[in-house]
């Protein structure tokens, strides 16, 4: 239908990107609409409330300079969709699905809704199978698989946006296969940050094999809500029309809750923890649980969410809720960026709860798993020993406790840190190499047969 809406008659009011409009035509909540202003700027948005007198518009758009009188409103009559093809790699789009790249409009063959389509758990198959990263911090000690939402939980001022990219650019099948892709979010991110990301990936190839959506910090609040699921529905397409090998990047998912909650005032809704709005659980599932695969089709959709928690705080809405509902996190250390190692992920609260699915012997190698657990525990107790040695001085610690120091150091250094990208049989090499330096009988969680092959027991 075609509505022409005067001002006076019809527009109530604008705050920040809400349009509100006296209730004349019959409408649906999440209905697409486009407002032009008498400035002649279209505007896209959305339906975000309804009831008998009003009706509430979610404009996508900067709304400065959009008044009430001479306003009209044209609603599409179904929900927001996004037209994908075959053509869709290598294109960047904004955050509402439009290209920014100066390239020819995307040849559409498909149109999908951009809220997603729910997904019939009993078609739903678990996550299995490796998939590489380039991180000895991730393929060796917390493995992805794919399906799986494994997100990195960083701070300001940690270098998440380099670890984005170095996904992008590093991350790939075991064997390099040809099916694999790329979409990757920039949520609320800087210029400068965004024309680095671009650059990055055309520098190093990565973008021939990537979708970009880049929204940007000047771009509206509610714009910012749109851009990834406009990233996953093109990672949809992907996954489970053409049967790709998905790994989705969205960063900073913070900012995504930021403009939750700021759209979320602006509507007058009843706030709750710190400010956000009480759904946001619920809004959150609704974007992580797009990652899975579906029984009999070969594609699969990964996701890795990076946000920033403020004040460093895991406890925070933020985070505390994200690992609900995701299956483990990798999080970044300060102190390990202070001493200038990178990646500096902080091993021993990080978790992938999904290894176990895509790691031994058929997957990866089949002393994975061991070695994993041996690195793990050999780490926990070198922390135990430095806090020893806080209290008592080096010179205090038997010659045990100095060999676990020295393991410790060696860890960080030289496995969980690493300026290139590693193969995962170099990941192994690295983390039989650290091992060497503890005496054979404290490696409890190896067989003898392990110990023979790789130490030389």
């Amino acid at each position: 239908m075609y509505a022409r809406l005067v001002g006076e008659d019809i527009a109530l009011g604008v705050e920040g990107p809400l349009l509100f409009l006296r209730r004349a035509v019959d409408v649906g909540l999440n209905e697409a609409v486009e407002v032009e202003g008498s400035d002649g700027v279209r505007r896209l948005g959305r339906v975000a409330l309804l009831d008998e007198g009003s009706i509430v518009l979610e404009v996508l758009d900067d709304t400065a300079g959009l008044g009430l009188a001479g306003t009209r409103i044209r609603f599409l009559g179904e929900p927001l969709r996004f037209q994908v093809g075959p053509g869709i790699l290598g294109r960047v789009f904004n955050g509402v699905g439009q290209p920014i790249d100066g390239g020819p409009p995307l040849g559409a063959e498909r149109s999908f809704r951009v809220d997603g389509l729910p997904i019939n758990p009993a078609a739903r198959e678990a996550p299995r199978e490796f998939l590489e990263t380039g991180f000895t911090a991730i393929d060796l000690l917390n493995s992805l698989v794919r399906g799986q939402k494994l997100p990195v939980f960083s701070g300001g001022g940690l270098p998440h946006d380099r670890i984005a990219v170095d996904l992008c650019c590093h991350a790939r099948l075991p064997g390099e296969g040809a099916d694999f892709a790329i979409v990757f979010a920039g949520l609320g991110i800087p210029h400068d940050s965004a024309e680095g990301f671009r650059a990055e990936m055309e520098r190093s190839g990565a973008l021939a094999r990537t979708v970009l959506f880049l929204n940007l910090a000047s771009d509206a609040s509610a714009q910012r809500l749109l851009t990834p699921r406009f990233a996953l529905t093109a990672a949809e397409y992907l996954a489970f029309v053409e049967g790709k090998q998905v790994l989705v990047i969205l960063t900073d998912m913070t900012n995504y809750c930021e403009a939750l909650r700021e759209v979320s005032a602006s509507r007058g809704e009843i706030p709750g923890r710190k400010g956000y709005p009480g759904y946001l659980y619920s809004d959150l599932a609704s974007l992580f649980e797009r990652a899975g695969r579906i029984r009999g089709l070969p594609g699969s959709l990964t996701q890795v969410p990076i946000l920033t928690m403020p004040s460093d705080d895991i406890t925070h809405p933020i985070p505390d809720l994200t690992g609900y509902i995701t299956e483990g996190q990798i999080v970044l250390s300060r102190e390990l960026h202070r001493r200038d190692l990178y990646p500096p992920m902080k091993l021993l609260p990080s978790l992938s709860r999904l290894m176990k699915d895509g790691t031994g012997e058929g997957m990866t190698h089949p002393d994975h798993p061991a070695l994993a657990a041996q690195l793990y525990a050999a780490y926990a107790q070198a922390q135990q020993t430095r806090v020893l040695a806080g209290v008592v001085g080096e010179e205090g610690l038997s010659a045990m406790d100095r060999s676990y120091l020295a393991f410790g150091d060696h860890f960080e250094v030289n496995v969980i840190s690493h300026r290139e990208r590693r193969t995962l049989a170099e990941s192994l090499e690295a983390g039989w190499a650290a091992l060497c330096l503890l005496p054979q009988g404290e490696l409890h969680r190896l067989s003898e047969r392990q110990i023979r092959e790789h130490l030389g027991g």
